[in-house]
């Protein structure tokens, strides 16, 4: 098993277009660790963190930040809240702005720092009147990391050398820059002008907390910044799905970036354990809880362990902090880590191959989102999912009066049929009643099952008879969970197949978005359903399976 890591390191950037370098020199330089068995120490990243803070502060041309947000997502314990203090100090006094482009053998002193700089590197400076916010939404919640900024000030060089004020609530600089921790129920932030802002611990900020609004504020505030400099930095352990927490808005819209639906930058750095982790077998937890933990030195995992056997703990609860996985919701239909752990990335579906399809479609609305439109395919032979299309709005003003390109869809159809040999292509006609009809006429002939004599495609799902809805969906449920089934990792897939919850009925279970008007989708998920219930009924017609060559008998 191996971590499961958001970042990939082997492409890190390039270090001399960088003022990570210059952050973790001078917080050696001024800084002292807080706590631990080297407490009074100089302080010291660890690997890890030095990799996050060279992907943080990496610049362009122009100097200017490749991301203007971040989140750092690790386990409970893992030393999010010493590691944002430190940054925040860093923020406060150290040289956190790009400066100029070095010429060679320029010797700049920071504090009690002294660089030389080669051509072409990056020189920092510091902020004029750094002001630097450890946001939370609550008092508790902040005190955590302000205590560790005052411990890391403690008897260190750090508050002689740029004469700092440090009280109990605030920190003052000498030009007038200040570091202070600010709660969703203080009065309004509107209007401020940070330099710098740690969200601490955002999966606990939900609408009901304030933390929404604070958010939505403090990204106001730093969005307009004179130099377009200042940024925020989230922490988070991974997020309960369907709380609608600060942390989880974060993720979704990495994943919209990540896929193209939106536009924007976000460095987003998570370490978690492999999905194939059984936490009810020692060996494969520890090994998961050294993954999820990283170079995380001074944490004990048998201890942590224990927590998770504790039977007062709930499994979700282990995934979600320990094993720093993002958690299904209480009504989730599948959890992240079953659908993970059947993921095949590397499977590649030749043209030619034998295969069934699944549709599910929908059009514009007058209010609220409108719903995605997926085609999903399955690999007869080995019941390989893999997705042809999944057409939905994008996010932000790029959706306002989008609709679904029904031309696009319906040449992803034929193109389909071009290049795969179809035998099923079982569809979801609502809404698209005209369209199925169409394909029944055009393709009918050519496929070997039939969801119904008269109609080859047509098989109503979410409108249909429940009693049929439940046995396919409980099929495909258990085709994932006993690992009967692979995908090819798609996230768009995944969000759709994580987004689906649990619907009791009187005929058993059947899947629904969170809420009718929900912007989170689950069109993929019914098109991978009815795909693969398409590709159980090839199987049964013994269609995909391996040919035998027959051996002329020799006569005598």
């Amino acid at each position: 098993m191996t971590a499961v890591l958001s970042l990939d390191w082997s492409q890190a950037p390039d270090q001399d277009r960088n003022l990570g370098p210059l952050c973790i020199a001078w917080c050696h330089a001024h800084l002292i660790q807080p706590d631990g068995p080297r407490s009074g120490e100089p302080w010291e990243y660890t690997a890890e963190q030095e990799r996050f803070l060279i992907w943080w502060y990496a610049v362009d041309g122009e100097g200017r930040w490749l991301y203007n947000r971040g989140v750092y997502r690790r386990a409970k314990g893992a030393g999010k809240s010493p590691f944002v203090a430190a940054v925040a100090l860093f923020e406060l006094c150290g040289p956190c702005r790009f400066d100029r482009w070095a010429r060679g053998g320029e010797v700049v002193a920071y504090g009690r720092l002294k660089v030389r700089f080669e051509a072409g590197q990056a020189i920092g400076r510091s902020v004029s009147a750094a002001w630097v916010q450890l946001s939370g939404v609550s008092e508790r919640q902040t005190t955590n990391t302000m205590s560790m900024v005052l411990q890391m000030i403690g008897e260190g060089p750090l508050g002689d050398t740029y004469g700092l004020d440090p009280g109990l609530t605030r920190i003052y600089t000498a030009d007038g820059g200040r570091l202070e921790p600010i709660t969703a129920s203080a009065p309004t932030n509107e209007g401020a002008r940070p330099t710098f802002v740690v969200e601490d611990e955002s999966h606990h900020w939900t609408k009901t907390n304030g933390g929404e609004a604070l958010d939505r504020v403090t990204r106001r505030n730093l969005g307009k910044s004179r130099d377009g400099a200042a940024r925020m930095l989230e922490t988070t352990n991974a997020h309960a799905v369907g709380v609608d927490s600060v942390a989880e808005h974060s993720y979704l819209a990495w994943l919209s970036m990540t896929e193209g639906r939106a536009r924007g930058s976000m460095l987003y750095d998570a370490r978690e354990a492999d999905p194939e982790t059984d936490m009810a077998d020692e060996e494969s937890l520890m090994e998961g809880l050294r993954e999820a933990y990283g170079d995380s030195y001074w944490v004990d995992l048998h201890r942590i362990r224990d927590e998770v056997w504790d039977p007062s703990t709930p499994p979700e609860d282990s995934r979600r902090f320990y094993l720093n996985q993002i958690a299904a919701a209480t009504d989730a239909w599948l959890a992240g880590h079953e659908w993970e752990a059947v993921a095949s990335v590397y499977e590649v579906v030749a043209d030619g191959e034998t295969i069934t399809m699944g549709f599910d479609g929908s059009r514009s609305r007058a209010k609220g989102i409108t719903d995605a439109t997926a085609l999903v395919g399955c690999r007869v032979r080995d019941g390989h999912l893999f997705p042809i299309g999944i057409w939905e709005q994008p996010d932000g003003p790029g959706g306002h009066g989008w609709s679904v390109p029904v031309g696009e869809v319906r040449s992803a159809v034929r193109s389909a049929f071009d290049r795969w040999d179809v035998v099923g292509f079982y569809a979801d006609p609502a809404k698209w009643e005209t369209h199925v009809a169409a394909w029944e006429a055009e393709y009918g002939t050519r496929l070997k099952v039939r969801a119904t004599r008269e109609h080859p495609c047509e098989w109503w799902m979410l409108g249909g008879r429940t009693t049929k809805v439940v046995g396919a969906l409980e099929r495909f449920h258990g085709a994932v969970v006993d690992r009967e089934l692979t995908h090819d990792g798609s996230w768009d897939l995944a969000r759709h197949v994580l987004n689906a919850r649990r619907r009791p009925t009187p005929s058993g279970i059947t899947i629904a978005k969170d809420h009718p008007e929900s912007a989170r989708k689950i069109d993929g998920a019914v098109a991978a359903v009815l795909a693969w219930e398409a590709r159980l009924d090839a199987v049964a017609s013994g269609l995909g399976q391996s040919k035998v060559l027959a051996v002329p008998r020799r006569i005598r």
